[in-house]
């Protein structure tokens, strides 16, 4: 396939110098050529052919990157890198070395704002813009919010700010109806019922006539314009924030953005234009399957995405599936989402028990804190998170669920790294984070089935519990489906050697076991990180030279270190190893070569032993 118009884009002052006829050739080129490049790397797919309209007029329009872009959720922005220098880059698209799936500062000067956690941009756009007031600098600062991210508190935090500052903001809220899974609350309602009001298709006819206006009748067409607007809406929710709110436009009209952004640029104040798009535009089946096409692995974009049969089952579905289980025999049991359905293997579960399901939309606090309440009134709350997002509602965790010792299972998913998306995503902090909250108690599983029976366990206990796991399959150990309650704060010994002992954690259990061959070492599967089983370190201390830990966790504060706490307080002076993840923020790449090069496969494990002894 050519690109002829879009190969001829080198950055955005290039594309400036089109004619805007010449816009809408472009945009197809753009979005074949996002279809074609991400078939053949994977990544994010429906959410960024919703974007390809708006992204060449932003880019048209504002003098980038003098004009900060500053895209939340930053899964949409694979037309803003291709227009930006990197086309040529997205053949290694989340591949080691290779460009990254979200923006980065260090990446691109157009990249002007780290993200991939969402609700973050109105917030950094509108420092933007106060330290451009402050520097005496005529920019703009633009925001641009959507898949989901209006549905958590601190884009509305931001607003809220915005408004009362008066700066010369834009938000463009990127209205498609979806976050990952369908969206969920009441502004989502609200949106809704504004776009299917009766007078919307005659508002968006005058809105074009009244913002294509001259000057010297714009006072006139502004109060058409607040006529109109309530006549459609009865006041807007952003208006009450201080805003002038626009819209809402077609986002996949360009001559209409064009004109619209046009006219914003030359506005004072906070302004929010509302452009309603369509997740997987131009792409029929991701037209029709927004979700499935939301993150995709390659693929033949002739055929399309064909399902995959058979294989070992992952921990998510080992999750979902004990989950469905215990919900048949306690009707107290409840699940808790922050949108991620079906990311946390919650499909079926929300089929089979809709009313004991709450997906609470991108707002991981609230999430963390409503099962906090649940609990209160004797349910059984259960929440379906992954690592990376748990710590956003941490603050929660501790006041809310650990301070009140109120038994909230939390459900771990991602523990450790997590492959293409890269440091955002890696949930490489966990184990540090919750190991040091009292009354929490923190297990990692190394098989399918210890997963089955730590959540099982986390279940019974009556106060705060974490399972944490990781991404993909495991080893292929078939789940029991009796359930049973693990001794709490007993590991076990998986093999028995001499001079070296390896407490292993969790995934590092299996590539232990492989490296301990070569060494003739023993094996511990520790099960727990808090509380930690005390009684089997001191025996393990006592008939071994080494002691090693090893963990897929941050080394500080981690495990390994709840190891050498005891063997402190226990008094013994002894020679330990501490192997986990470095000090630092782990890119993006396949997970097993990640491992590798952060020394956690076997081999890695092995040759960190044998430096060790022969020092």
């Amino acid at each position: 396939m050519t690109y002829q118009l879009l190969e001829s884009i080198g950055d955005p002052a290039d594309l400036r110098k089109l004619d805007r006829r010449r816009l809408p050739q472009l945009v197809k080129e753009l979005r074949d050529f996002i279809v074609e490049s991400v078939s053949s790397t994977g990544g994010h797919l429906a959410s960024n052919l919703g974007t390809v309209e708006l992204t060449v007029a932003l880019h048209y329009v504002f003098h980038t990157p003098h004009d900060r872009l500053v895209w939340d959720v930053g899964h949409q922005t694979y037309a803003h890198k291709i227009l930006t220098g990197r086309r040529v880059g997205m053949a290694g698209l989340r591949q080691h070395g290779g460009i990254a799936g979200f923006p980065r500062r260090e990446e691109s000067p157009y990249d002007t704002f780290g993200t991939a956690h969402s609700s973050t941009s109105i917030s950094a756009a509108l420092g933007m813009a106060v330290a451009a007031r402050l520097a005496g600098e005529a920019r703009r600062a633009v925001a641009i919010i959507g898949d989901g991210a209006m549905t958590a508190g601190m884009a509305f935090e931001a607003l809220n700010n915005a408004g009362a500052m008066d700066a010369n903001l834009l938000v463009v809220l990127n209205d498609n109806d979806m976050s990952i899974s369908e969206n969920v609350g009441a502004l989502n309602n609200y949106l809704a019922r504004l776009l299917s009001g009766r007078f919307y298709a005659a508002a968006r006819r005058a809105s074009d006539k009244v913002l294509g206006v001259v000057p010297p009748i714009r006072a006139l067409a502004r109060r058409a314009e607040e006529t109109m607007k309530g006549i459609v809406t009865g006041g807007t929710l952003f208006e009450g924030f201080g805003f002038n709110y626009i819209g809402p436009i077609d986002g996949h009209d360009i001559d209409a953005l064009v004109s619209t952004l046009t006219n914003i640029r030359k506005l004072d104040g906070p302004q929010l234009l509302h452009v309603v798009t369509r997740k997987g535009k131009g792409m029929p089946v991701a037209e029709d399957d927004p979700i499935l096409y939301h993150g995709v692995s390659k693929f033949d974009p002739v055929v399309g995405i064909v399902p995959k049969g058979g294989g070992k089952p992952t921990y998510t579905q080992v999750f979902g599936d004990w989950l469905c289980d215990m919900a048949a025999k306690d009707r107290r049991i409840v699940a808790v989402t922050p949108a991620m359905r079906e990311g946390s293997g919650l499909v079926r579960y929300s089929q089979e028990y809709p009313d004991r399901y709450f997906d609470v939309g991108i707002a991981e606090q609230h999430a963390v804190t409503f099962a906090a309440g649940l609990a209160c009134e004797g349910l059984k709350p259960v929440v379906a998170i992954y690592s990376t997002f748990l710590q956003r509602g941490y603050d929660q965790l501790i006041h809310d669920v650990c301070i009140q010792n109120l038994p909230v299972v939390f459900a771990v998913d991602r523990g450790g790294l997590v492959g293409a998306d890269g440091p955002t995503h890696h949930g490489t902090f966990d184990l540090s984070f919750l190991r040091c909250l009292p009354n929490m108690t923190v297990m990692a599983p190394s098989d399918e089935n210890e997963c089955r029976q730590m959540l099982y366990t986390a279940c019974t206990l009556g106060t705060p519990a974490a399972v944490r796991y990781p991404r993909g399959a495991g080893p292929g150990v078939v789940p029991e489906q009796a359930m049973t309650s693990f001794d709490i704060g007993c590991g076990i010994v998986r093999r028995a050697g001499k001079r070296i002992a390896i407490l292993a954690f969790g995934s590092m259990v299996g590539p232990s076991l492989v490296a301990a061959e070569s060494l003739d070492a023993t094996v511990a599967d520790m099960r727990f990180v808090k509380p930690i089983d005390a009684a089997l370190i001191a025996e393990l201390a006592d008939s071994h030279d080494l002691i090693v830990t090893v963990e897929e966790n941050a080394v500080a504060g981690g495990a390994g270190s709840a190891v050498t706490e005891v063997l402190a307080k226990q008094g013994r002076q002894h020679h330990v190893l501490q192997l986990g993840l470095p000090d630092r923020f782990v890119d993006h790449g396949d997970p097993a070569l990640l491992l590798r090069l952060c020394g956690l496969d076997a081999a890695g494990i092995l040759r960190s032993i044998q430096a060790r002894l022969h020092r």
